[in-house]
């Protein structure tokens, strides 16, 4: 199973871009799909709970649990079904101090499942957590409070709402309209 955080993390870093992570790509979600859409299952099925005990396994887990659902199952609920299970392992992985001994780079992917939580406390925690990093890593910090923001105001993401069947609020409405809105 090593060999599989090791390609997760080796795709992540080494093969992709910064600038191709966050982006809507088609060819990239395929290729992100073609190749870990087993690991994925795997981990689903439990198979995987171990790598939450280093600092590289955590890492790996969150990725594939919150980062490449978002680009396998883009537009549909399965985009965020793994979330939990991506922010139970970042909880445990932080409060055994693994994301210190991760680069700056690496460690936000760490903290990306408290991002993508619609809890407010999840929310909070993940803006300390930027807020440490924040001399490093200013964009990091400004898009957590930026979502920190969002659930403060609605409760949720409103940008979730169609994709998971949920009604908007005439307020969700009016931020969605707002050029920029969701992420």
């Amino acid at each position: 199973m090593k060999d599989i955080q090791e390609d997760i993390l080796h795709f992540w870093f080494k093969e992709t871009k910064a600038s191709q992570w966050f982006q809507v790509n088609p060819e990239f979600d395929a290729a992100i799909k073609d190749r870990f859409e087993g690991a994925y299952e795997m981990a689903l099925a439990g198979q995987f709970d171990d790598w939450k005990n280093s600092a590289d396994g955590a890492l790996a887990f969150c990725i594939l649990m919150d980062q490449m659902p978002r680009n396998m199952y883009r537009g549909t609920p399965k985009a965020f079904a793994s979330d939990k299970r991506a922010l139970i392992v970042s909880k445990y992985a932080v409060s055994k101090g693994l994301d210190q001994v991760l680069p700056l780079e690496k460690r936000r992917f760490l903290y990306m499942p408290y991002e993508h939580s619609e809890i407010l406390s999840d929310q909070v925690r993940c803006l300390e957590l930027f807020e440490k990093i924040k001399d490093e890593d200013k964009l990091g910090y400004e898009y957590a409070l930026r979502h920190l923001k969002v659930i403060e105001e609605y409760g949720r993401f409103p940008h979730r709402n169609r994709i998971l069947g949920r009604d908007n609020t005439p307020e969700e409405e009016e931020y969605l309209a707002q050029p920029g809105a969701g992420f």
